[in-house]
């Protein structure tokens, strides 16, 4: 009978970092293993230590060099450097203890890993190759303990004593490290999420922007044209005062998607709606396409420019006359719009042009906030945004967009 079914899945851990400790253990968890040192007090308690005092003043030494090791070790204003220095000291003391004295005092040789590992797991990292803080740390811990209870004459307590002090060196390592890589995890969420926020809120100022920047002239247009209506022909002047409302509750419909993530109408949609905007605005709109069909995000990009441009020629341009030009060649899409007019007003001011040709390209920081949106967009896809003086005069806006063939 087959019990499960389907493939294998790895378990993994509910883990929430909001939760967890960022700061990890302290020294005091460490300071609770010198209990460890029972072993040896209950031999100079039990007369196996000979001299007696100097047994006492081996313990109290190497508690006091060991809790020095990990005060200074977690103190981040002392260089590591002097926990290091009396690590080597602790060494020292418990080597000569343990050669001295016998088998009870080789319990300080896992103190000694603890300490080594807590030295170790402060002690930066460089590089992508082993951790050698780690490595040698308490590599050379562990050796100095087999070392020295071989040449204690105590062969058989060799095995016991160096699993201890590797076994304490690494796992306190190791915590420390991973502390350390919660602490980076956890910051770099917050990154994370600013930027995240950061991002939401360029797209959503961009995208409000390019909506009511264009809908609003198109208002004022109709705006102007009721008021010069209103007397000579009152039919048409509530004509136009009806567009005024259509065109203000599509824009509230354009507002709601562009809260819901929206990012455009299209290129079709936008191009009908500009030749509507520009002979309201009494400016005579040629529109031409050629090629194939675009794919969804390369019209969208287009309908932003399309709806840019336009705004640019109602508000500042003067110009009686509008080309609109879109060209698919199957390997990048290239639209163009060239007025008659006079080009930006002079709050949109474009970056000098030196090779002297009239031709600008922009870059994120240049122009008015449209077309640093705009170029802000078309970056985004390896697009390009040129804007200038048309030769001839006039003023041209050349946008160009990477197509992705079919496969």
């Amino acid at each position: 009978m087959n019990v499960l079914k389907g493939p294998a899945s790895k378990r993994v851990p509910d883990l929430d970092l909001e939760r967890m400790d960022g700061q990890g253990p302290g020294e005091r968890p460490f300071l609770f293993w010198l209990v460890l040192l029972i072993w040896p007090i209950l031999d100079l308690v039990h007369g196996g230590t000979r001299p007696l005092w100097l047994g006492v003043i081996a313990v109290l030494a190497f508690a006091v060099v060991y809790v020095a090791v990990i005060r200074t070790a977690f103190d981040g204003s002392v260089p590591l450097r002097v926990p290091a220095g009396l690590l080597i000291v602790g060494a020292g003391a418990a080597s000569a203890a343990c050669l001295g004295f016998g088998s009870p005092w080789y319990a300080l040789f896992p103190l000694l890993g603890i300490a080594t590992g807590v030295v170790a797991g402060h002690a930066p990292r460089n590089g992508k190759g082993p951790d050698l803080p780690i490595l040698v740390g308490i590599g050379g811990v562990s050796l100095l303990c087999a070392l020295v209870i071989w040449g204690g004459g105590n062969g058989a307590g060799v095995l016991p004593a160096w699993y201890g002090t590797v076994t304490a060196g690494m796992v306190t390592a190791v915590i420390l490290r991973l502390v350390a890589v919660i602490g980076l995890l956890r910051a770099a969420r917050e990154e994370l999420a600013e930027a995240a926020v950061a991002r939401e809120r360029l797209r959503f100022s961009r995208d409000l922007h390019d909506l009511l920047g264009h809908t609003l002239s198109l208002m004022v247009v109709k705006a102007q044209a009721v008021r010069r209506l209103t007397e000579r022909d009152p039919a048409l002047a509530a004509a136009q005062a009806a567009d005024i409302e259509a065109v203000g509750r599509q824009a509230l419909g354009e507002v709601r998607e562009a809260v819901s993530g929206y990012r455009g109408r299209g290129l079709s949609d936008e191009l009908d709606a500009a030749r509507t905007a520009l002979a309201d605005a009494d400016v005579v709109a040629a529109v031409r396409r050629a090629g194939p069909a675009l794919p969804p995000e390369a019209e969208a990009l287009l309908g932003w420019a399309v709806r840019e441009g336009v705004t640019n020629v109602i508000r500042h341009s003067g110009a009686r006359h509008c080309e609109i030009t879109v060209l698919n060649d199957g390997d990048r899409a290239v639209l163009e719009i060239r007025d008659d007019g006079g080009g930006l007003a002079p709050g949109s001011p474009l970056p000098d042009d030196p090779g002297g040709n009239g031709s600008h390209a922009l870059s994120a920081g240049s122009g008015g906030h449209g077309l640093r949106g705009l170029t802000e967009r078309m970056g985004a896809v390896a697009g390009t945004v040129e804007a200038g003086t048309a030769p001839g005069g006039g003023f041209l806006l050349t946008v160009i967009v990477p197509v992705l063939r079919a496969p």
